[in-house]
């Protein structure tokens, strides 16, 4: 294990659903969101999801003084160019809803076929022992899928609605959270990450 246990650590969100997840995973630590120490999200100036989890790590860790996690996650849809990508939470605008992001990935589907709407969620997880730490770990979650004609599950948020799982026949809106944190992106990078810790 590369820290103590009791370990304060800091996640790069106020996101109170991502802290439960990573804490659940890292039990002998204590996961603080970011906004307990009133620190500005980062600007996400990367261009790959890697790049902006480092960035987000890099700014808690240096503004907070604790080791560091963020993660930075998206939709990557093959018909669109890898879009929506590392602005899936922006795509419609800066101040796009989930639904105006889900109506706008919609329309640019419109006249795709089923079997040309491949797409995958991403998610990178960025461990900092220090805002200078030269070698950070990195993990990385995939979760394959297709886009859906229409929304479907009121579960979930951002593009679970028309994200289709063939493994369980159901949108990730649809799945049970449990079931959902097992298969997902998040979840995948989540146990890789632990590995990496608790190694």
């Amino acid at each position: 294990m590369i820290f103590s246990s009791n370990q304060k650590i800091v996640l790069a969100s106020g996101n109170q659903g991502k802290i439960r997840e990573i804490q659940a995973i890292l039990k002998d630590c204590s996961i603080l969101p970011q906004s307990q120490f009133n620190v500005e999200e980062a600007e996400e100036t990367g261009s790959t999801f890697i790049e902006n989890a480092i960035i987000k790590a890099r700014n808690a860790a240096q503004h907070c003084n604790l080791p560091a996690i963020a993660d930075d996650s998206g939709l990557v849809i093959d018909a669109l160019d890898g879009a929506p990508g590392v602005i899936s939470a922006r795509y419609a605008g800066d101040n796009a809803s989930d639904y105006d992001n889900l109506l706008k990935v919609l329309e640019n589907l419109e006249n795709i076929p089923t079997e040309e709407r491949r797409a995958r969620f991403v998610c990178v997880l960025v461990f900092m022992r220090h805002a200078n730490d030269p070698l950070p770990l990195i993990a990385q979650g995939v979760w394959e899928g297709q886009i859906m004609t229409n929304p479907a599950g009121e579960s979930g948020f951002g593009y679970d609605p028309i994200f289709w799982v063939s493994s369980h026949q159901k949108s990730s809106a649809e799945l049970s959270p449990d079931i959902k944190n097992t298969i997902s992106h998040r979840g995948q990078a989540l146990k890789f990450l632990a590995d990496l810790i608790y190694s």
